[in-house]
């Protein structure tokens, strides 16, 4: 049914009864012994019961199309674009979803609810479960509701745990300076020059040298597909800082994860003055691959639950989660709209922009589609660029050159499952509790909150902060963003105001901060909203993120 080369699954001792069991024509879950409940991906122990009497169960192969995206950007060996990439509750227990493709069907005729059912794809060693519409009569079965939340999204507050202590850990240190590199398409520079130039522009602008860091933070520490310089290993073995304290790697509270890593590590004495640190050089990097000077990451086979089906990219899981939020609430492609204008509008006054030419509704409704409902602008800038930020404890912060930026709370409480296709429904997740874990750590509101630099990847990304930040209620940004007055620097809640990531370009979160701490010191020349006292930088979602308040020392 697939042609050859389609990316496939690595078999391991703990999947292997998923990816062969269609040699029968079965599906098949693992199962709780203890409590019966269907376990996705197969894990040593239940997330409901705690026990570890683990089976497998064969299913019926009935589910519910819990979400779809048709894929019109990216195309893979074996799967031509366009194609559908879906989830699936299963009926035995929608808890369980499943990410697959739609096949023998009019991607345009499906609808949220619809039945399905499993179809075997074999390829070499693997039997890929596919699902198709349910037909009763030669028309498709009657739509069944969605899976339920596990938590609501107006619920996720109740599950935040309070302060260990009160003495937080937060008030301990200060951003005392920020720097960036050279920002543009397709460089062609070395990603640790890049880090380096942006190294250097932070120390100097908190009046320290290289000899005073003695702190290095970064994130993800690696060096994959343009997605950084080698992290602290490559740099500290460029410059000899002799660190007492690193951190990186990706299982932290998103690309702004190191930053809060840093305060914390001052809070508790392994350092004075961290430096943070963020690398991209995708750009580059591609045009290196076209011109076979660089490899792509990875193989034909990998541990993801979601490749095999095509869904290679974060937009494809944000795709199914906005169009969840759609039907929901009414939100429309209009929506996201406002979200994207507003950043190239705020981009027209930032010199450092890669997008400044003015856009209109009817250019961003008109862009090619990349995965519905997202389109060309509703997706971030690929580019090249570092972003560095200090991180000083607080009794050496107001000694410095510049005054420091305080740090008022942070949020990054898991609450809701990591994994990308068991999350949250209707909004971005690894969003929701962090946000909520944010207020619970501070007396300030959202009212109080005269900038807000929002994660944008996606244009949904920004969307699901503003709600879950609660800048308006679950559910109602189509109103609050009508028009994008509220959302404008005279607006009631000014975002992104540097361009964010869909006009700026892609920084991951680390020039959001920047871009807080450009605010809060009224350094933002013409795109300076008057009077900014506090700033809100969220970092990520998906995996593990982080949202950090931050206020002017007055």
């Amino acid at each position: 049914m697939s042609a050859p080369g389609r990316p496939l699954p690595a078999i391991t001792i703990e999947n292997e009864f998923f990816w062969t069991a269609g040699a029968d024509g079965v599906l098949r879950i693992q199962e709780c012994r203890d409590c019966a409940a269907l376990i996705h991906p197969p894990q040593p122990v239940c997330r409901y019961c705690h026990g570890t009497k683990m089976g497998v169960r064969d299913v019926s192969g009935r589910a519910t199309l819990a979400g779809f995206t048709i894929n019109h950007r990216f195309s893979l060996p074996g799967m031509p674009a366009p194609y559908v990439v879906a989830q699936v509750a299963i009926d035995e227990d929608p808890r369980v979803r499943l990410t697959t493709n739609i096949i023998d069907c009019d991607p345009d005729r499906l609808e949220l609810g619809q039945q399905v059912e499993v179809v075997f794809d074999n390829i070499e060693d693997v039997w890929l479960p596919l699902f198709r519409p349910v037909a009763q009569n030669g028309e498709h079965a009657a739509p069944k509701p969605l899976p339920a939340d596990e938590i609501a999204p107006e619920d996720f507050a109740q599950h935040v745990r309070p302060m260990a202590s009160a003495d937080k850990f937060e008030d301990k240190s200060a951003i005392t300076g920020i720097g960036a590199s050279r920002l543009g398409r397709r460089l062609m520079v070395a990603p640790l020059a890049l880090t380096v130039e942006a190294c250097r522009a932070a120390v100097a602008d908190a009046g320290l040298t290289f000899d005073d860091i003695d702190g290095l933070s970064t994130y993800p520490s690696l060096d994959v597909a343009g997605m950084g310089e080698g992290g602290v290993t490559a740099l500290e073995g460029a410059l000899g800082l002799r660190p007492t304290w690193i951190n990186g790697g990706m299982d932290t509270f998103g690309p702004g994860g190191s930053v809060i890593a840093a305060v914390m590590a001052v809070a508790t004495g392994l350092a004075r003055h961290v430096l943070c640190f963020r690398t991209v050089w995708e750009s580059t990097f591609n045009e290196l691959m076209k011109a076979g000077k660089a490899s792509p990451p990875g193989g034909r086979r990998s541990n993801s639950w979601q490749i095999p089906f095509g869904a290679t990219s974060a937009a494809h899981t944000l795709a199914l989660n906005a169009q969840r939020h759609f039907h929901r609430y009414g939100t429309t492609r209009e929506t996201l709209g406002w979200i994207a204008l507003n950043q190239r509008a705020n981009a027209a006054l930032n010199p450092t922009a890669i997008y400044r030419d003015p856009m209109s509704m009817d250019d961003y409704l008109s862009a090619r589609t990349i995965t519905t409902p997202f389109g060309l602008y509703d997706c971030d800038v690929p580019c090249d660029g570092a972003v560095a930020v200090i991180v000083s404890a607080i009794d050496a912060a107001r000694d410095l050159a510049k005054p420091p930026v305080l740090v008022e709370a942070v949020g990054t409480q898991i609450i809701e499952r990591t994994d990308w296709d068991q999350s949250t429904l209707t909004h971005e997740p690894q969003v929701l509790g962090q946000a909520a874990h944010l207020w619970s750590r501070t007396t300030l509101r959202p009212t109080d909150v005269d900038v807000a630099e929002l994660y944008d990847g996606f244009s949904f990304n920004c969307l699901s902060w503003i709600e879950a930040l609660g800048f308006c209620g679950i559910g109602e940004a189509k109103s609050f963003l009508d028009g994008g007055t509220n959302i404008a620097r005279d607006g009631l809640i000014p975002l992104n105001t540097h361009g964010g990531q869909l006009s700026h370009g892609r920084t991951h979160g680390m020039g959001l901060i920047h871009e807080a701490v450009t605010q809060l010191r009224g350094e933002a020349g013409e795109r300076q909203v008057p009077g900014a006292r506090v700033a809100v930088a969220s970092s990520g979602g998906l995996t593990p993120s982080g949202v950090m308040l931050l206020r002017a020392d007055i």
